[in-house]
């Protein structure tokens, strides 16, 4: 599936929905380039869950951990790793066995230590928007999102 994005708030939006039809436990990967709109697509997701603070690239933490309503989400961008071993360091295992939704922005920097994602999401920037390109999804989840192409 494929589709443009045109402003932040279709990409939030696009978030949610990622929201309504994902299974309580499921890694995504994230792929796109710098300012690709992939924070904003976790925006959308975590207020759409209920997250009424903000959310934030974790980029120097490596990973935003979220807690709602009993359910768990982890936020995690990999783009200062200088070693995908350093994410047996943090304990990554134990996140991505948790009962939680990962998402894993710049997961090639993790090669060996992430496992499969239940979900490849590819964000570039087109002209003004964004091109969004959905790769994998579990079975039976589907989207419905205008801006198809």
């Amino acid at each position: 599936m494929q589709c443009l994005l045109n402003t932040p708030e279709e990409t939030e939006a696009f978030g949610a929905q990622l929201f309504q039809v994902l299974p309580e436990k499921c890694v995504i990967f994230l792929l796109g380039s710098l300012g690709a709109g992939k924070t904003t697509l976790v925006r959308g997701f975590m207020r759409a869950a209920g997250h009424k603070g903000t959310v934030k690239s974790p980029t120097y933490n490596i990973v935003e951990e979220y807690q709602i309503n009993k359910r768990l989400f982890f936020h995690f961008d990999l783009y200062r790793l200088v070693d995908p071993e350093e994410l047996e360091w943090i304990g990554i295992a134990d996140y991505l066995n948790e009962q939680s939704i990962c998402f894993v922005e710049w997961p090639e920097k993790g090669a060996g230590y992430l496992g499969t994602p239940d979900v490849i999401i590819s964000m570039t920037t087109e002209q003004e928007g964004r091109k969004v390109v959905v790769e994998k999804l579990p079975a039976g989840v589907e989207l419905y999102v205008g801006n198809y192409i």
